[in-house]
């Protein structure tokens, strides 16, 4: 059954609604950041652009990268707008976008976050890399999808939710692997790992105390003591999760690789943040141009 014009919308050109851009523009790498103005930070290392769109805060530049041929496309912050970018990559690989039809031959993508985080553990230094193994999310996006649960892992969130003493008003929290090929791919003796918690807002949703209070007001002290078997929690950010629960259930590979911009539990912040993620885009670039 073809897609009525509401639920797959074009734009006059034929390219998709939000990202605005044609199925021959998307590359089969496709890195996403947070940040419209981190595109080009990342496509300047290119050696050829063949194709720039931009519509609200989502930018996309593809082009190559030593001959590697990639995408990079912000998303803005949170896991709502991952659910936006994330379902209209996938359509524009796997759906006909005139017929509103699911192709017969399915295209994996391989999709990378490149983007900034908190450290949760003391021992994780600002300005240093984390990849994420899994994304837990805290923002309940993939609740809202069928067969979600086929790529949870229901024995590390229980053992969470028993830990921190998740309130029951609160989505159930949801923990997704990422892909296992780009996680050895990308990680190095550069790089730490653990569990990228992702929540759904920066400042009460992440312990922040500004005029509200947050509830739990140690929510972090919780995510920082929680371990189940070799894994823990090491960073905290607001968009890992949904790329993962997404690109899991639509048949992608993803991956994150954060820049340790502050450690939350040493309250310090990167004297020079730009520096920092400057120098993980190349890191991760030479990584990726091996895919």
């Amino acid at each position: 059954m073809s897609k009525a014009s509401s639920e797959l919308i074009l734009n006059p050109d034929g390219s998709i609604y939000h990202c605005n851009i044609k199925p021959e523009h998307l590359a089969d790498l496709v890195i996403t950041v947070g940040d419209p103005n981190r595109v080009a930070r990342v496509s300047q290392h290119f050696d050829t652009i063949e194709h720039k769109a931009s519509k609200r805060e989502i930018i996309s530049h593809t082009g190559t990268y030593k001959g590697k041929r990639m995408t990079v496309i912000s998303t803005g912050m949170g896991t709502d707008n991952i659910d936006i970018v994330l379902s209209e990559l996938d359509a524009l690989a796997n759906i006909d976008l005139q017929r509103g039809e699911e192709k017969e031959e399915f295209r994996k993508l391989s999709i990378v976050r490149i983007g900034t985080s908190g450290a949760l553990q003391e021992d994780i230094p600002v300005d240093s890399y984390v990849i994420g193994s899994h994304g837990l999310g805290l923002d309940g996006l993939l609740h809202y999808y069928v067969g979600s649960e086929k790529v949870m892992n229901p024995a590390i969130e229980d053992a969470f939710i028993q830990h921190v003493d998740w309130s029951p008003n609160k989505a159930r929290p949801y923990v997704v692997e990422g892909s296992t090929s780009l996680f050895d791919l990308l990680s190095s003796d550069q790089t730490h790992h653990g569990i990228t918690a992702t929540a759904c807002g920066f400042y009460g949703p992440q312990g922040r105390y500004l005029r509200l209070e947050p509830n739990p007001a140690d929510i972090n002290e919780r995510l920082t003591t929680f371990s189940h078997g070799d894994f823990r929690i090491s960073n905290f950010e607001m968009e890992t999760s949904a790329i993962y629960g997404l690109a899991k259930m639509m048949g992608h590979e993803a991956l994150s690789i954060n820049a340790i911009v502050a450690n939350r539990i040493r309250g310090e912040f990167s004297k020079d943040t730009y520096a920092t993620i400057d120098q993980m885009i190349v890191y991760a670039l030479e990584k990726l141009a091996k895919l």
